[in-house]
């Protein structure tokens, strides 16, 4: 658990994968100007280093996240504003989905309102059945503004339109059948079920997963009208990729029925 002055975010790396733990039970992970700031710093750190190939996202205490630090927020309002450095949480969303490596978010307990945020911006996400989430500003009185672009790329219209204008609780069963969640799974499977993601995710080539996680992007962002050059662009990257060292590497692995080399 943090002290009163360490950090709020724990990172250790292991076998490629960065864990960062939002470790401030005490406001339920909420996303004070501190935390933004070491995880930002956390995330940052894990990109840069060649040997991550992927971060795992999670929290201490009996919750995820809490979304906004209220009392951050009063001060705020009263003249006290937080360190004024600390970014934002739409940087925190945008750093997160423009990552050039792959985010699984492993819920510990329930998400509120930007804590869901960071759960939609990262690229996988999983949560024990009995997590509960709720978009609860409109029941304080605001709008759930800046989480409605990464909450919008993953879930379906009719149940984004029903949880964000009731702000009514829902399990992840229904977080999964939105498509917030990649899967909600019994609460003794959860560690499995993230290390076969993480197992998969070692063996693939980094280079290809930063370029996929683009093409995932893009692929979502393409209007009708406009298929025909994202189909051409994608024809590009698919010859550029087949003809690349790893290409090779991967072809002589399958041959020889051996590892890559990349695999960790």
């Amino acid at each position: 658990m943090a002290d009163a002055t360490g950090p709020l975010v724990r990172r250790d790396t292991e076998r490629g994968i960065t864990t960062l733990t939002l470790d401030s039970p005490a406001n339920r992970n909420a996303l004070s100007a501190r935390l933004r700031t070491d995880l930002a710093d956390g995330l940052a750190a894990a990109m840069a280093d060649d040997a991550v190939r992927a971060v795992v996202l999670t929290g201490a205490g009996p919750a995820f996240c809490a979304g906004a630090d209220l009392k951050e927020v009063a001060a705020e309002r009263a003249g006290r504003a937080p360190d004024p450095s600390a970014p934002g949480m739409a940087d925190l969303f945008a750093a997160i989905m423009a990552a050039p490596k792959p985010v699984v978010a492993k819920l510990n307990g329930p998400a509120r309102a930007g804590g869901i945020g960071l759960v939609a911006a990262a690229d996988l996400a999983f949560a024990p059945d009995g997590t509960t989430f709720a978009f609860t500003e409109v029941r304080i009185g605001v709008v759930p503004a800046i989480i409605s672009v990464p909450v919008a790329a993953r879930m379906h219209d009719r149940h984004l339109a029903r949880y964000f204008l009731t702000g009514e609780a829902f399990d992840a069963a229904a977080a999964a059948e939105a498509g917030l969640l990649t899967a909600a799974v019994p609460a003794d499977r959860m560690d499995a079920e993230v290390g076969a993601v993480l197992d998969g995710l070692r063996a693939a080539a980094p280079t290809a997963l930063a370029r996929t996680k683009e093409v995932l992007a893009t692929a979502r962002g393409v209007r009708p009208a406009d298929r025909g050059a994202a189909l051409r662009e994608m024809a590009e990257t698919s010859r550029a990729f087949f003809a690349s060292d790893d290409a090779a590497e991967g072809r002589a692995a399958f041959f020889e029925k051996r590892p890559p080399r990349w695999v960790l």
